[in-house]
């Protein structure tokens, strides 16, 4: 009898897991809709079922700016280069500015003075540094394949990026390390530990829950700064670039599916993160 019980409430447990978190999206598309169906106008507000048939075939061409998936594959590349560039940077420093108070002086104040402005605000400046160079002005390949491949990174775009995730990731790190217990530093020393191992075996292991939620908000940042950077002068592919032609073509179904489609990927590389803190991470929870 208990046995049964406890079956059942597990049971009713993993179906209520896996229902909850579906009845906002079921809300959302029962109040689309109706509205859609209220409205009546598809530049305003475009059926569900316009928006569900982009999903379903996103290799097919859209409006002369190629496929949805291409676009999406394009933007990916993007944010995952300039903000690998953004962590590499931001992770060591942050590191080093958290445990020595000398160079946290030297540098916070002037990071500081940077911190509030937004990255959009980088656009004049960024644009009279790098123009419309790219990837491919660098390796000096003019023509093929290569050409047009390299030549969808522009370094004005990776500029934005960096700078949309590099201080959530410093900020985290810095934090993080500076919230080690003491204990845990001097006790290594103790037993005969040098800085190289102090960092690799005490630092880093205590600091990382804190870097990795950085990180997430930094990738999130990293998301929303792209779809501004694509609509700087030179950008003719990419998730935002086709979201704002396709708004001047009056085309507020793909408008919606890109955005949508931003939503899927960002949410799929934040859930990447949320596995890696699970997994790894979960002891933070019982220690505090």
């Amino acid at each position: 009898m208990i046995l049964s019980r406890k079956l059942e409430y597990a049971m009713r447990t993993r179906v209520l897991s896996l229902t909850v978190p579906m009845m906002a999206p079921a809300l959302l598309a029962v109040i689309w809709t109706i509205l859609a169906h209220q409205i009546g106008n598809q530049v305003i507000l475009p059926g569900i079922d316009q928006v569900g048939e982009l999903l379903r075939h996103p290799t097919e061409d859209l409006i002369s700016m190629g496929s949805l998936a291409t676009n999406v594959l394009v933007s990916f590349v993007r944010v995952i280069m300039g903000y690998a560039v953004a962590a590499l940077v931001a992770i060591p420093l942050g590191v080093v500015m958290g445990y020595y108070g000398f160079i946290f002086k030297f540098f916070n104040g002037f990071l500081n003075l940077f911190r509030p402005i937004p990255p959009l605000a980088w656009v004049p400046l960024v644009m009279a540094w790098f123009g419309i160079s790219s990837l491919a002005t660098l390796s000096g390949v003019e023509t093929g394949l290569t050409f047009i491949y390299l030549d969808n990174i522009k370094f004005s775009m990776l500029f934005i990026i960096f700078i949309g995730a590099f201080y959530p990731i410093l900020t985290s790190t810095i934090h993080g390390v500076r919230s080690v217990n003491a204990t845990l530093i001097d006790s290594a020393r103790v037993l005969g530990a040098n800085e190289s191992q102090i960092f690799r075996k005490v630092l880093l292991p205590a600091a990382m829950p804190s870097i990795i939620t950085g990180m997430r908000i930094g990738l999130g940042i990293a998301w929303m700064c792209l779809v501004s950077a694509e609509m700087l002068p030179g950008s003719l592919s990419g998730i935002g670039y086709m979201i704002t032609h396709a708004f001047t073509l009056a085309s507020t179904d793909i408008v919606i599916a890109g955005m949508i489609s931003i939503g899927i990927v960002g949410a799929s590389m934040d859930m990447v993160f949320r596995h890696i803190e699970q997994k790894n991470f979960s002891w933070r929870r019982l220690a505090e």
